[in-house]
């Protein structure tokens, strides 16, 4: 009688193992995963106010007044990027805000707290043509933005 116990207990458990087993590969096949999803570092759009908002805007605000969510947490207030035409007597600073964007570190940057992104394109999509369309659309969104 012990025999026949054990038999129906190892069968309970290989049957048990192969439902486990059938789960996980289940799962695996539709793409499930546990836990948070990160987010991507890299969007598709090169749209200007895609770009601002994914990139900029934790840093500059979706206003671009320099008060986005971390702000705060950085040593240096990021600028009020509204005020750049009039800053400069009315006329936009557009090769200036092309290689702040754009890198390297210049003195008119400031701090090293702006990450310099044309290498963190470059990184991301190693596509010259896709990394100038993102700069170049940002920076004219931003053009936008003056008052």
């Amino acid at each position: 009688m012990a025999g026949v116990d054990v038999r129906t207990n190892v069968r309970i458990v290989c049957v048990g193992v192969f439902v486990a087993a059938v789960a996980a590969m289940a799962a695996i096949a539709a793409g499930q995963t546990t836990g948070p999803r990160l987010p991507p570092l890299a969007i598709e759009s090169m749209y200007g106010p895609d770009l601002y908002r994914f990139y900029c805007a934790t840093c500059h605000g979706r206003d671009g007044k320099g008060g986005g969510p971390v702000a705060a947490s950085l040593k240096n207030v990021p600028p009020d990027l509204t005020q750049l035409s009039r800053r400069q007597n009315g006329a936009f600073p557009r090769r200036e805000v092309e290689m702040i964007i754009r890198g390297p570190s210049t003195p008119t940057h400031g701090t090293d707290e702006m990450p310099v992104w044309g290498p963190i394109f470059l990184a991301l999509d190693p596509s010259d043509a896709r990394v100038n369309a993102r700069i170049n659309s940002l920076v004219s969104y931003i053009e936008t933005m003056q008052k």
